[in-house]
């Protein structure tokens, strides 16, 4: 007794038979590719800059941080009506944090080897 389903077509588990094509509109197709995933642009972005810059601040008292957590709130102000604005801030804004984490990792290698950490 087998279990078909209801109609007249036999039980094809997975797209089309081997060898045949499957129906138009299935995937995206030859040569063409799959559609962009949809972001929020610079607002995702200033977002996690600003936290960022801001858990920066708090903790490593790292000096470089601040402006770069002011571009970062400036740009998340300005990044639904001038999106390339908010854009350039936010680099600068990256930067300063990757300037300031590298300055700070720097400076604690630099004490570290020269015995400043040390017990004496």
């Amino acid at each position: 007794m087998s279990q078909d389903p209801p109609g007249d077509y036999p039980y094809q588990p997975y797209g089309a038979p081997y060898g045949q094509q499957p129906p138009p509109g299935y995937g995206y197709g030859y040569g063409q590719p799959p559609p962009r995933p949809h972001s929020d642009g610079p607002k995702a972005n200033a977002i996690v800059a600003l936290v960022l810059n801001l858990l920066a601040i708090a903790s490593c008292c790292n000096v470089l941080a601040i402006p770069g957590a002011v571009l970062a709130g400036k740009a998340l102000g300005r990044a639904t009506h001038e999106p390339e604005a908010a854009r350039r801030m936010l680099v600068w804004s990256w930067v300063l944090f990757g300037i300031g984490f590298v300055l700070g990792v720097t400076l604690f290698l630099f004490l570290g080897f020269n015995g400043y950490f040390d017990e004496g």
